[in-house]
């Protein structure tokens, strides 16, 4: 028996309906294959984890704000906010980035953190008593109580302290090191420090580059040496907290604290209504800890070259 086989009609003239209708089906799954692709590999991408983890966080910690100093609110949702934005850290982390989170373990946390607010502290009790030594800051009783003032200003410092070094320096500095090596990430996330800051109360461009350089240098710089997010938290933290309980404004915000600080003299001493971080003095003595930490963490191979950033 003898079959006679009748070739498909010429595409494009006379095809069967149903071969165009596979053949549109086949190209849109093809087509959204391949931007599941790319949007797959760009969120594993530093770009594209840094993205999503400064999303997240910031996410978090827009939800949490808003409490008054010395309310339930205000010392509850500072704690929930840096909880928060610890889970979308690792979250991030393991699953957009694929790698693990040492600088976040909790083997010698308490360890990195006291360290760090040990040095925290240090650096902002000898800029202060060095402004008070030219006749800029003197300081008396605030009259506010002991306990509720320093349980809030130490819980709000804490809270305020995590979040902000799981954004600047566990996501964007270790994303941003992958890309232009650990040295241009520093000096990327050090002027982002302070733009961030440019908004605050009181606040201008001399303000904004004096937090870049002794802000987000030095806190860029202690994590690069102990690449511990706990340390650079507890320098944070001590800093923020030990300011606010001598009286002295915070980046341009003013609370309740202990003291009253009274200023005299220059604004580039004192610091002004924004606070400390417009002095010159901290500036200085932060180039004096940050290049030591620098150079520490050179020598522990803790500085990443840009030619080993990921493509």
């Amino acid at each position: 028996m003898v079959t006679t086989l009748t070739p498909p009609p010429p595409a494009g003239r006379g095809a069967a309906p149903e071969f165009a209708a596979e053949s549109a089906a086949d190209a849109a799954v093809d087509a959204g294959a391949e931007a599941r692709g790319r949007g797959a590999r760009f969120a594993r991408s530093p770009l594209g984890w840094m993205s999503a983890g400064l999303l997240g966080i910031g996410a978090v910690s827009a939800l949490t704000s808003g409490g008054e100093q010395g309310t339930v609110s205000g010392t509850l949702l500072p704690l929930l906010g840096a909880a928060g934005a610890l889970g979308v850290y690792q979250l991030v982390m393991r699953r957009l980035a694929r790698r693990g989170t040492p600088e976040t373990a909790r083997p010698g946390a308490g360890r990195e953190a006291l360290l760090g607010a040990g040095t925290g502290l240090g650096f902002v009790l000898a800029s202060v008593a060095l402004i008070a030594a030219f006749g800029g800051y003197s300081f008396g009783s605030s009259g506010h109580r002991l306990l509720p003032v320093a349980a809030s200003v130490l819980v709000t410092a804490a809270g305020a302290a995590i979040t902000e070094e799981l954004m600047l320096r566990g996501i964007a500095l270790q994303a941003l090191e992958r890309i232009c090596g650990s040295r241009g990430a520093l000096a990327v996330t050090a002027a982002l420090f302070g733009l961030l800051h440019l908004g605050n109360p009181g606040a201008s461009l001399w303000s904004s580059l004096a937090i870049a350089i002794e802000a987000g240098v030095l806190l860029g710089a202690a994590f690069l040496w102990r690449r511990s997010i706990w340390f650079a938290a507890g320098l944070h933290f001590a800093w923020n907290a030990t300011e606010q309980l001598l009286g002295i404004p915070v980046s341009g915000h003013t609370g309740d604290g202990l003291l009253r600080a009274d200023l005299d003299g220059p604004a580039l001493l004192t610091g002004g209504d924004f606070g400390l971080e417009a002095s010159l003095v901290p500036v200085l003595l932060s180039l004096l800890l940050a290049l030591p930490m620098l150079l520490l963490a050179h020598r522990r191979g803790g500085l990443l070259p840009r030619r080993h950033a990921d493509r």
